[in-house]
C-alpha cells in the first residue's frame, strides 16, 4: 500500500483486496505454466562439475584486448581472493597484449600465469575450471563450444555468437556438458530488473503489453573509430588466427580492421551486437519468461557517414542508427532504439494491461492505469546499486559452485542472440523474419523459408 496517499473508504478497501486476491492467485497459477516451455531452463544434462561452495576456481583468460583485460582480467585480479578465484592463463593474437594481461595479474600478487597464442593448448589444461571468452565475436562459437567440451565453464562477452545459428551451437554444447555459461551482459546482475521480473510474475501490471528502451550515444568521429597502436604489427600479431577460417573474404593484414573491427560485418552486427545486447538482456529477463521472438523487423541507415571525420579510417559497413520491434509468443512487443549518432534515449518503460513499470535510474516505479487504480497500488522501489561487471563476474562465480543458471545463462541468452541475428537478418535482407523455435527455421511472411545469413553467405560477410 502506498502510504503517502490518503485512506480510501472501507467498501473500496474490501474491494482491492479482493482484486488483489484474485490476481495474486491468478498470477500464481500463470507463472507456473509460463516455465512448462519446450526448451527453457529444461533438457539440461546432468552437470559432472564437482566444485564445492567453497572451492577455488582457476581461470583462464582468452582474448585480452580492452575488454578482456580492463573489464575482465583487472576485475579478477582485484576481487580474486575475494571470489577465491586465481588467473592462471592468457592467451591472445597479440604478444604485447599477453605481456600486458600477464604483468598485471603479477603485479596483482598472483604467480605469473602461463601464456599461449592458441586457445586449444589454454583449453587443454585440466586445471582450468572456467575461461573468459573476450574475443572479437567471430571466434566466440568456436572458444566457447571447445571450452564447454573440455569441461570448462564460460563466460563469453555479448555478443554471444556473431549468427543465429551458432547460438545454438552453444544452447546445445551447455545442454550437453551440464557445464554454466554466463554472456557478458552485466545489466541482468543489475538488481532493479530482478526487482521488475519479480512484480510481472506477482501479476501486479497485469499481462505484459509493449516495452521500450535504447543505448544510444553521440560519436561525430565516428563511433568505434579507437586509436591504432604502433606495437600492431604482423610481427606482434597473428592475422591468420585473428581472422580464422571462419572468414571467408579475407583481407590482408590491417590494423583498422584489427581495432576497429565493431565497424565491419564480418566480425560484428555494429550496433545490433556491442550496444543492444546491454538492453535486450535486462529487458526480457524483466519479463519474467524470456520467450523467442515470433517476428522480428529491423531497419537502420549510415547517411552521415561519421567515419568521414576520421583520418585513414574506412567507411563502416554496419549502420548509424538501428531499431528493432520483435513480437512474442505472450502478446508483448518489443521496441529497441540504438544510434551512435544521437545520444538522447528513450524513456524505460515495461507496459502491462493494469501497471507501466518505470526503470528510471536505480529505481523501479510502478504506475496503475487509469482503469485498475483501485486494483493496483502505485509502487517505488528502493535505489538499487548500478550495474556492476564485478558483480556479474560473482554471481558467475556463485552460479558454478552452486551449480545454477546465472543472470545471464543460456536460456535467456539464446532467445536475445536469436532477436540480435534476426534484427540483423531483416535489416540486411531488408525482410521481417518469423522464427518457429521448435524447427529452429526463419521465414518471411509469405511462408518463404528464409536460411539463416552466416560466414560467407553476402558480399560483406
Amino acid at each position: 500500500m502506498n502510504n503517502s496517499s490518503a485512506s480510501p473508504s472501507a467498501a473500496a478497501d474490501s474491494r482491492r483486496g479482493f482484486l488483489k486476491k484474485a490476481t495474486t492467485a491468478a498470477a500464481a497459477v500463470a507463472t507456473v505454466n509460463l516455465f512448462k516451455t519446450p526448451v527453457y531452463g529444461q533438457n539440461q544434462a546432468p552437470s559432472v562439475n564437482v566444485t564445492g561452495a567453497n572451492s577455488r576456481l582457476n581461470i583462464g583468460h582468452i582474448g585480452v584486448g580492452g575488454q578482456g583485460t580492463n573489464a575482465h582480467v583487472r576485475n579478477v585480479v582485484k576481487y580474486g581472493k575475494e571470489n577465491n578465484v586465481v588467473p592462471v592463463a592468457v592467451c591472445d593474437v597479440s604478444k604485447t597484449r599477453i605481456e600486458t594481461a600477464s604483468k598485471i595479474i603479477a603485479d596483482g600478487g598472483f604467480d605469473a600465469p602461463k601464456s599461449y597464442g592458441d586457445y586449444r593448448q589454454l583449453l587443454e589444461r585440466k586445471d582450468i575450471d572456467a575461461i573468459y571468452c573476450a574475443t572479437v565475436d567471430h571466434w566466440h562459437t568456436k572458444i566457447s563450444v571447445a571450452a564447454l567440451q573440455s569441461g570448462k565453464h564460460v563466460y563469453v562477452e555479448k555478443p554471444m555468437t556473431r549468427y543465429l545459428g551458432e547460438a545454438f551451437e552453444i544452447y546445445d554444447a551447455v545442454k550437453a556438458t551440464g557445464k554454466i555459461l554466463q554472456v557478458g551482459s552485466q545489466g541482468c546482475s543489475d538488481q532493479k530488473w530482478h526487482k521488475a521480473a519479480e512484480l510481472i510474475r506477482a501479476g501486479k501490471i497485469g499481462p505484459v503489453v509493449m516495452s521500450q528502451g535504447s543505448y544510444m550515444r553521440n560519436s561525430p568521429k565516428g563511433e568505434w573509430n579507437y586509436a591504432i597502436q604502433k606495437w600492431c604489427t604482423p610481427e606482434d600479431l597473428n592475422w591468420t588466427m585473428w581472422l580464422g577460417e571462419q572468414i571467408k573474404n579475407k583481407k590482408p593484414f590491417d590494423p583498422d580492421h584489427y581495432f576497429r573491427w565493431r565497424k565491419y560485418y564480418p566480425y560484428c552486427a555494429g550496433l545490433l551486437g556491442d550496444l543492444m545486447p546491454h538492453k535486450l538482456h535486462p529487458y526480457m529477463l524483466a519479463t519474467g519468461n524470456p520467450e523467442f521472438p515470433l517476428r522480428v523487423s529491423s531497419l537502420g541507415n549510415k547517411k552521415l557517414n561519421t567515419d568521414k571525420n576520421t583520418p585513414n579510417t574506412y567507411e563502416r559497413d554496419v549502420p548509424e542508427i538501428v531499431q528493432i520491434i520483435a513480437e512474442f509468443p505472450s502478446g508483448m512487443v518489443m521496441h529497441m532504439t540504438s544510434s551512435t549518432v544521437s545520444e538522447e534515449g528513450t524513456q524505460e518503460l515495461i507496459r502491462g494491461h493494469k501497471a507501466t513499470l518505470t526503470m528510471a535510474g536505480n529505481k523501479v516505479e510502478l504506475k496503475p492505469q487509469r482503469p485498475y487504480v483501485e486494483e493496483i497500488d502505485p509502487y517505488t522501489s528502493e535505489a538499487f546499486p548500478a550495474e556492476s561487471v564485478p558483480a556479474h563476474h560473482k554471481n558467475w562465480f556463485d552460479s558454478i559452485r552452486a551449480n545454477k543458471q546465472p543472470n545471464a545463462g543460456i536460456d535467456l541468452a539464446v532467445r536475445v542472440q536469436t532477436v540480435i541475428s534476426l534484427a540483423e537478418m531483416s535489416e540486411r535482407l531488408n525482410i521481417m523474419c518469423l522464427f518457429d523455435e521448435k524447427t529452429r527455421k526463419v521465414t518471411t511472411g509469405d511462408g518463404r523459408e528464409v536460411k539463416p545469413i552466416t560466414y560467407g553467405t553476402l558480399d560483406v560477410s
